[in-house]
């Protein structure tokens, strides 16, 4: 079988982008990626990686990388906010042909650089600091012109430019724009207490975790029902997330608050939002994947996972299927259910948390959808 394309372009250095790289460019497909980020360097804290989110780094080929400089773990422990064991959750692996971990976690610039280097390893052509600045279909191409003054000849463009994508609203204007959901999420880069040896949860009017990334470190994340727009003057952060830890009295909590005001915690503010994409997510030789289609809170600890499962499925199907339009279509149909359980059963557990529902089903909800999750993709 012929491939439905041998030169792409991807639009997007992110984890979903990379990955469609490094997937295409294995297999013989030619692959420019351009980032407009020069440095190619990526915020953030800590990132929760699911069974299924390894299962997909092992795909990749970078499963051993990342438990070599991230932390692996079984089962997650839920406390009170005073500290009382409610339940220790097993968690499931996700099921493969081979031994994968339950979940881990690792510091979210390290699992970029390692993106980053497999994604120049299997010969994609990286180019930093440019953009797109046209697009045009051709009967049997598509031409792109770059801010740099270049140009190039492509059988397909991905779009993996984010939740606030400029692909998605010059090509498909019709698409909805990310929904705000009046939540918003802290995060910090701690040094971890020995008793820290898997991800950890506190329920209380607002929710506090902390998974480990590495043997010396963690990271927090502690969620809050707050207006989308408040803008918080970041000097304030560290003395903002040691008022809100004043809710959660467990001795280990506060005993974590004096690391807030050191200058390698890292605090990281954001709103939430959402966005799930109707389909189709293709329009000629352009197609969508990731957060650029379906952007998702992080109560489910998927969104980067279902991003990468996205490029891989959309590598296996423009490898088996000669015809680029099917290739697309295979892919938009295999995507669809999985991504729109992440996006709306994320988008349920937010308001069970900010309104005070029911614990039961808000338990539910983690167990069916991580049991969903763990099957094949």
């Amino acid at each position: 079988m012929i491939a439905a394309v041998n030169k792409v372009l991807v639009i997007g250095g992110g984890f979903s982008g990379m990955t469609a790289a490094i997937q295409l460019a294995r297999q013989g497909v030619e692959v420019d990626l351009v980032e407009i980020d020069p440095l190619w360097c990526p915020l953030g804290a800590g990132i929760t990686l699911s069974g299924p989110t390894l299962r997909a780094l092992d795909t990749i080929g970078i499963l051993e990388r990342v438990a070599g400089e991230g932390y692996l773990s079984t089962n997650f422990d839920v406390f009170s906010p005073a500290g009382e064991l409610i339940v220790q959750l097993a968690l499931r692996p996700p099921v493969s042909d081979k031994p994968i971990p339950c979940g881990g976690g690792i510091l979210r610039p390290v699992l970029a650089r390692i993106f980053a280097e497999k994604t120049r390893e299997v010969g994609t052509r990286v180019r930093l600091g440019i953009s797109y600045d046209t697009i045009s279909h051709q009967d049997d191409g598509i031409e792109v012109s770059f801010t740099d003054g270049t140009s190039g000849r492509y059988d397909l463009v991905i779009a993996a430019d984010g939740v606030h994508s400029r692909m998605r609203k010059e090509f498909f204007p019709q698409a909805p724009s990310p929904k705000p959901i009046h939540q918003s999420v802290w995060r910090a880069v701690l040094r971890r207490p020995p008793e820290i040896v898997r991800p950890t949860h506190w329920l209380g009017r607002t929710k506090v975790g902390v998974n480990p990334i590495s043997d010396t470190h963690m990271y927090m994340f502690l969620m809050e029902n707050r207006d989308f727009s408040e803008w918080i003057d970041p000097a304030t952060w560290p003395g903002e997330m040691a008022r809100l830890l004043g809710e959660f009295p467990a001795p280990i909590l506060q005993a974590l608050v004096p690391q807030l005001y050191e200058s390698g915690a890292s605090i990281d503010y954001r709103p939430l939002a959402n966005l799930l994409v109707p389909l189709p997510w293709h329009q000629g030789r352009i197609v969508m994947i990731g957060d650029t289609v379906h952007a998702t809170t992080p109560h489910l600890a998927s969104g980067a996972g279902i991003g990468i499962e996205s490029a891989i499925v959309l590598a296996e199907e423009l490898l088996a299927e000669s015809d680029l339009q099917t290739a697309l279509a295979r892919f938009e149909a295999r995507r669809w259910e999985r991504c729109q359980l992440v996006v709306e059963n994320s988008a349920r557990l937010c308001e069970l948390e900010k309104n005070g529902g029911d614990k039961d089903e808000h338990a539910q909800i983690m167990r069916e959808s991580t049991a969903l999750l763990a099957e094949p993709v």
